[in-house]
């Protein structure tokens, strides 16, 4: 970048407007900028920085203002910066806020601050930014520098000039991250350490994972009854023989090994009931065939008897049959003559129609008046008159018509012309549209290019947002089940003691339930006496129903306390899955957190959608503003036309009138005498065509008579009444054809049912099931309870061997996810920093400490000669004391002596030296991270009056060497020597009244 000219006015200590050319020392190469302490030497500098950026460093901290305390309040505060890089010439004109008097009334008001940023195109300055927003945008594509850049690489200016040099770790990472932009690393140090603590997270609810899994399978195992007594003394902290001496914690793979035991022994119980049950099988299959079989033999008594009395019933009912087929059989043969009977009617009822409907034509016809011979010749003509005559009634009925489109023919003249007219005054709006569109367009973009972050934060929060909620109602539904398991807990042991006691009574009760069964003289299924001589008393029955229920009961018990346990286990692990997800946030912290990150996410996305829209219209007003000639070419030729078509339409119409005045004759109109004419030619052709109807009606109806009469004489009946008298409808015959049929199959199905039944030798009395029942119930019901019993034990097998293998399972990918943790935390630490990092650098720091480096090198060619190769300035990466930041500390090293020592001890001219030289390094390694910018101008403020005389012409060979190349360097100093070395100067001099003014020499 290269500075070509400054006007500054009103604007620290210069009041008129003050204008230095820096091409006019492009020559010389290098200038000082001299003058008394206080004249305004620096605020040159100010006024470069405030144009490019608007803003002084040097005021940042305290009063902003820039105006002059010297201007009067009508007076202007301006400053104009003219530089050039390699994409053009620029000029930027910048004014700060300030008070002036009010136009209108007394007082002061605030004169807001402005900028206009233009390019030299051409010879001609083009407005590129009217905006301070705007112009910042354009002048970071155009500089490539940022402020911080810019102060370190082009003005050097006196309160800055040592501050890298001197600094501290702390202060160098802060000033060098300004200048390359390292942020990004610390984002990735971030990144790792968000990882780690998510792997940790995720860790730490594998494990809560296997410990709720090994819970659960070893509270199974102790309510299975499956633990040893051994394994029962363990689980109660207290082995036999030991009193209460506490057991140590056991592993997890202690714990899976106990399991492994138990499953076992749960195996074993499962094989064991499955034989019961098999056993079990067999006995009620035995019992179930032999009820089979007497129910069988009972159905067949049953169907015996049935048929028996059907066939009764169809006999009772055979004459009905007979006079139903009778009738059938004369109705069929009636059925061939409706046909006849039914046209011989219908041509008797048409003939009459037509004769009426003829005399009905005879009098339309005679009510014209009209002699005509040939009624066909007489209607042809008419009508070949009345065609001539319907074009004039479509002219006549397209009067209205006409008018109108003669109407709005010169309607479009006038609005052929009103739109030539709009477009010549469109032509002078759309560029001013045009620009406002795309000011609008270039602020809305930089919010919209945040959408894509904004909308990861927003997912991030939103599922914090559903993780802390579900953290709230995991909380309660654990509390909650874990109180139903206590509850399902207690009902199971109610519901297993409530069946032991009616097992006991059950057995107590078995002699009084046999007694209760025993009859005098029939034998006892005990002892096989006939004599009951002393029968037990049946006075607590429980019967093997009673026991059913209870069993059901404890049943529905285990599985309602196994699905508490089961929904225990389970909510406990989505509560620590539901916990780190949501990092550490309550639902209210959360809350807060989305509501910011939604509205910041809408806003970006309702300024995208606004740029997109803008987009389209710049491109529509653009597209239009160079359409806008030929349709201007369009509307003229199309006034032309409108012109043209308004005398043919004015012609036609002339035209028109004369054609229905001829054809109208002495009628009111065309239509009336073409309607009068077409009621003549109808009439009369109606009259035509009911004769000749009469005439075919009447040898219809004769032939239907005739045809009538010969199949009468063929039938059995004697006249067309009596074959009307024996038709039948379809659905009639259709009944009766069903009663016959189905009287006769019904009769031979209970026949050959009956013979079937009658063969087997079936007793006549009915066989008695209830005992044969009785045997089978038993048999079920001990089916029942062996077939219960294995499925529990199946499923205590089975569902121990699920939470055992996801336990393992678990265990298994927790062990590998541990590992994984460790060496990502192992990555983390060391980004950071911490851990093995002994030398306590993190990511960031050690790029940076690369670029210290390089920035050293750069800075040690020019201090070699500055110093006569005696000092040179290294990176240290030494720990600094006290756990204060390192890795980026710099010394100098001195080859006198051949050791290294702080900066903060050299002299002050030494210190001079180092840092210009070090300036000089960084500036040329920023340019160079920017994309090898080109420094044409550079400025350098003070700190030449700390030098002897040898220094400062090593200096001076040093700055000699700045201006090669063309570029052009200005040195702010007092010091007589440099006055008398430059002989390009500017002269900042204070005047008698106070303002300063600018001089060239």
């Amino acid at each position: 970048m290269q500075l070509h000219r400054l006007e500054v006015e009103g604007f620290g200590p210069f009041r008129e407007r003050q204008i230095v050319d820096f091409d006019a020392f492009a020559d010389d190469g290098i200038f000082l900028i001299e003058g008394r302490t206080g004249a305004g030497k620096s605020s040159i500098l100010d006024a470069v920085c405030f144009g490019l950026y608007g803003g002084v460093p040097r005021y940042e901290s305290g009063d902003k203002r820039l105006r002059s305390d010297h201007c009067e309040p009508d007076d202007v505060t301006e400053v104009v910066v003219e530089f050039s890089t390699p994409a053009g010439r620029y000029r930027v004109r910048r004014s700060p806020e300030y008070e002036r008097p009010k136009k209108r009334g007394g007082g002061m008001t605030v004169q807001a601050s402005a900028v206009q940023l233009d390019a030299l195109v051409a010879g001609e300055w083009i407005g590129l930014a009217a905006k301070e927003r705007e112009a910042a945008y354009e002048l970071d594509d155009i500089l490539q520098l940022s402020r911080e850049q810019f102060l370190q690489v082009i003005l050097l200016a006196q309160n800055r000039f040592s501050e890298f040099l001197l600094a501290g770790s702390r202060e160098r990472q802060a000033l060098l991250r300004r200048l390359f932009g390292t942020e990004r690393f610390e984002d990735v140090q971030a990144r790792f350490d968000e990882r780690r603590r998510a792997a940790e997270q995720e860790l730490a609810s594998g494990l809560a994972v296997v410990d709720a899994r090994l819970d659960e399978a070893e509270r199974l195992v102790e309510n299975g009854g499956l633990l040893t007594e051994e394994h029962e003394a363990v689980e109660s902290g207290s082995p036999r023989g030991e009193g209460t001496k506490p057991v140590a914690a056991r592993t997890t793979e202690q714990r899976l090994d106990e399991l492994a035991l138990a499953r076992a022994r749960a195996d074993y119980r499962a094989e064991r009931r499955a034989a019961e049950r098999e056993d079990a099988a067999t006995r009620s299959a035995a019992a179930d065939e032999a009820l089979s079989t007497a129910r069988e033999e009972r159905r067949a008594q049953q169907e015996r008897d049935r048929a028996r009395q059907a066939l009764a019933r169809l006999e009772e009912v055979e004459p009905q049959i007979v006079a139903a087929r009778e009738e059938l059989s004369r109705a069929r043969e009636a059925e061939a003559l409706r046909t006849m009977i039914l046209a011989a009617t219908r041509a008797d009822v048409a003939l009459v129609q037509a004769v009426e409907e003829e005399a009905r034509a005879q009098r339309d016809w005679d009510a014209h008046d009209v002699d005509a011979d040939d009624l066909a010749a007489w209607a042809s003509e008419r009508t070949r008159e009345t065609g001539a005559w319907r074009r004039a009634d479509a002219l006549e009925r397209s009067a209205s018509a006409r008018e109108s489109e003669l109407h709005r023919a010169a309607e479009a003249v006038t609005g052929a012309g009103d739109r030539l007219a709009a477009v010549d005054a469109e032509g002078e709006t759309l560029p001013v549209r045009l620009d406002e569109t795309t000011r609008e367009r270039d602020a809305l973009r930089r919010v919209a290019d945040r959408s894509d972050d904004l909308a990861a934060a927003l997912q991030a929060a939103t599922g914090r947002v559903a993780a802390a909620h579900d953290v709230v109602r995991l909380e309660a539904e654990s509390a909650a089940a874990e109180q139903d398991l206590v509850a399902a807990s207690s009902v199971l042991a109610e519901r297993q003691t409530e069946l032991a006691r009616l097992r006991q009574r059950r057995l107590d009760g078995f002699a009084g339930e046999l007694a209760s069964a025993l009859i005098d003289g029939e034998a006892c299924p005990v002892c096989g006496a006939h004599e009951h001589p002393a029968p037990a008393d049946h006075t607590d029955p429980v019967s093997a129903d009673d026991i059913v229920a209870a069993e059901a009961r404890r049943d529905d018990a285990v599985d309602v306390e196994r699905s508490a346990a089961e929904k225990v286990a389970s909510l406990r692990v989505e509560l620590a899955a539901a916990s780190s997800r949501a990092d550490g946030r309550d639902v209210r912290t959360a809350t807060d957190e989305l509501t910011r990150a939604t509205d910041e996410h809408a806003q970006s996305l309702a300024a995208a959608e606004r740029v997109t829209a803008l987009d389209r219209r710049a491109t529509e007003l653009s597209a239009r503003i160079a359409g806008l000639q030929s349709e201007r070419e369009s509307a003229a030729a199309a006034l032309a036309a409108a012109r043209e078509t308004h005398a043919i339409v004015e012609q036609r119409e002339i035209e028109a009138a004369s054609a229905v005045a001829d054809a109208r004759g002495a009628f009111p109109s065309v239509a009336e005498r073409i309607a009068a004419a077409e009621r003549e030619v109808t009439d009369a052709r109606t009259l035509i065509e009911a004769t000749d109807e009469r005439a075919r009606r009447a040898d219809t109806a004769a032939s239907a008579a005739q045809e009538l009469s010969t199949a009468l004489d063929a039938s059995a009946f004697d006249d067309a009444s009596a074959a009307e008298a024996a038709l039948r409808s379809p659905l009639v015959q259709a009944e009766l054809e069903s009663r016959v049929s189905h009287h006769a199959v019904e009769r031979e199905k209970e026949r050959a049912i009956l013979l079937d039944l009658e063969l087997r030798t079936l007793p006549e009395e009915p066989i008695d099931l209830d005992p044969i029942e009785q045997r089978s119930a038993a048999a079920r019901s001990l089916w029942s309870t062996a077939v219960a019993d294995a499925e529990r034990a199946a499923a205590l097998a089975e569902q121990l061997g699920a939470l055992i293998g996801s336990a393992s399972a678990a265990h298994e990918e927790s062990a590998a996810g541990a590992a994984d943790f460790e060496v990502l935390r192992g990555l983390a630490d060391a980004l950071a920093g911490r851990g093995a990092n002994t030398r306590k650098m993190t990511l960031e720091t050690f790029v940076l400490a690369a670029e210290l480096e390089e920035i050293a090198e750069a800075a040690n060619r020019r201090l070699a000669d500055m110093s006569t190769g005696r000092y040179q300035l290294r990176h240290s990466d030494a720990l600094a004391a006290r756990g204060a930041a390192s890795g980026l500390g710099i010394v100098v090293f001195d080859a006198y002596t051949g050791q290294t020592r702080p900066a903060q001890s050299l002299s002050g001219g030494e210190t001079f030296l180092s840092s210009l030289a070090l300036a000089l390094g960084l500036a040329e390694v920023v340019t160079a991270r920017a994309g090898g910018i080109r420094l044409d101008t550079l400025f350098i403020d003070e700190g030449f009056g700390s030098l002897d005389g040898d220094t400062l012409d090593v200096a001076m060979r040093t700055l000699d060497e700045l201006r090669q190349g063309g570029r052009t360097v200005g040195v702010i100093s007092h010091v007589e020597a440099m006055q008398e070395q430059i002989p390009a100067q500017l002269s900042v001099r204070a005047t008698p009244n106070g303002p300063s003014v600018i001089e060239t020499r």
